[in-house]
């Protein structure tokens, strides 16, 4: 290995993950098109694994396009739901006695179940072709096969909201700051290395 290589691939890779981090972001704005932005993410970032390399700006906006009528009836889909899980808990909330407890249990467990398909369903849309059906189905069965793997992918996903519980605003702006910089390009390149595993099987 030449003097410097080792720097040049950390710093390369690195450069990487602001790259898509940023992209994600910025093609993430518009509400609507969250989906395919998460879902050309994740196409960059297991490809970065299988590869070693991408094409930044070309490998996303292929996955973008190429998955935007899904992703984004995918998302609507998701986006529903999780508006629904929201009003309902806040129903909840106004209701006394027993059955309060029992429809916040209900609804929690909806919610895990909800977080569990959120996982897998944008990089099982990036890795295969199917139907948004089947899409949904195979998250799903994925999610509850591999249960261990989806536990440790959902302590990563939600690591970042820890961010608004540092106390120190000077700590907690350099977090936001490195979040913004490369954080959900980071956490979507290590969820990849399990979603591999998983695919792959």
């Amino acid at each position: 290995m030449k003097p410097g290589s080792l720097y040049d691939r950390i710093f390369g890779f690195l450069g990487r993950l602001i790259a898509l981090n940023l992209l994600s972001i910025v093609c993430s704005l518009p509400v609507i098109t969250a989906g395919a932005s998460t879902t050309a993410l994740y196409y960059c970032t297991l490809k970065l694994h299988k590869d070693g390399d991408i094409r930044v700006f070309h490998d996303f906006f292929k996955s973008f396009k190429q998955n935007f009528k899904q992703a984004t009836v995918i998302n609507l889909i998701m986006l529903a739901v999780a508006a629904i899980l929201y009003m309902d808990l806040r129903i909840v909330g106004n209701i006394d006695g027993t059955m309060s407890q029992v429809l916040y249990i209900v609804f929690f467990a909806f919610g895990i179940l909800y977080m569990m398909v959120f996982l897998y369903i944008y990089p099982v849309l990036a890795k295969f072709y199917n139907s948004i059906k089947n899409t949904f189905r195979n998250a799903f069965l994925m999610a509850i096969r591999h249960l261990p793997y989806t536990v440790l992918m959902a302590v990563i996903t939600l690591l970042p909201a820890g961010v608004f519980f540092i106390k120190s605003f000077r700590i907690q702006s350099m977090a936001i700051m490195l979040l913004c910089m490369f954080g959900f390009a980071l956490e979507a390149f290590i969820n990849g290395h399990f979603q591999l595993k998983i695919f792959d099987n």
